[in-house]
């Protein structure tokens, strides 16, 4: 076993957490974007693959359950649970359909559809972004590496520069844990108690 691996996969991470600094007003926009559609009773859609599918579940059980305050619950929706939608919008459209079908029967106008994608070319997720478009949403990418076609396309994007999905992911659950506090701060100061 590398000694030296805990110490390197630190750093790697603390510089890569870093270089966020960079997309602080990236972020923002987000955050007010989603804070926008909570207040006017929208709804946060999140979708992704693999390890951005749990991520995906995660960031809305923060919003649904509660992140860091006491509070009503918020809306939100992983696309990412629902087996019987999955494997029947898989097997009679394909794989690459899963979220753009969940978009087009459950999202409204004044929702949010955030992607979570490590390379930003997952085609699912790209296609579940263009659904929502053809709905007129607005939509968030976060992505990893260069950005792929998600930053490209997104109305929104956060892109964290590295080829690695680990580190990409890290930091796509840390944009995600300061959305869910962003969102509750901003809520909490409408109607101070």
């Amino acid at each position: 076993m590398d000694p030296n691996l805990f110490q390197n996969r630190l750093d790697e991470h603390a510089e890569i957490m870093r270089t966020l600094t960079e997309q602080a007003a990236s972020f923002q926009a987000i955050a007010e974007t989603a804070t926008q559609a909570i207040r006017a009773g929208g709804k946060i859609c999140f979708m992704g693959n693999g390890g951005s599918a749990a991520d995906s579940q995660h960031l809305a059980a923060e919003l649904v359950g509660r992140f860091q305050r006491e509070r009503a619950a918020l809306a939100s929706i992983a696309l990412t649970t629902d087996t019987s939608i999955l494997t029947a919008v898989a097997n009679d459209y394909g794989y690459d359909s899963i979220f753009a079908r969940q978009i087009e029967g459950l999202c409204r106008p004044g929702d949010v559809v955030i992607g979570l994608s490590t390379s930003g070319n997952s085609a699912n997720v790209l296609r579940g972004i263009e659904a929502a478009h053809r709905l007129g949403l607005a939509t968030v990418g976060f992505t990893g590496g260069s950005g792929g076609k998600l930053a490209q396309i997104a109305h929104q994007s956060i892109v964290v520069p590295s080829p690695k999905a680990a580190r990409v992911q890290e930091a796509h659950i840390f944009l995600g844990h300061t959305l869910c506090e962003a969102i509750e701060d901003a809520l909490a100061a409408d109607s101070p108690s």
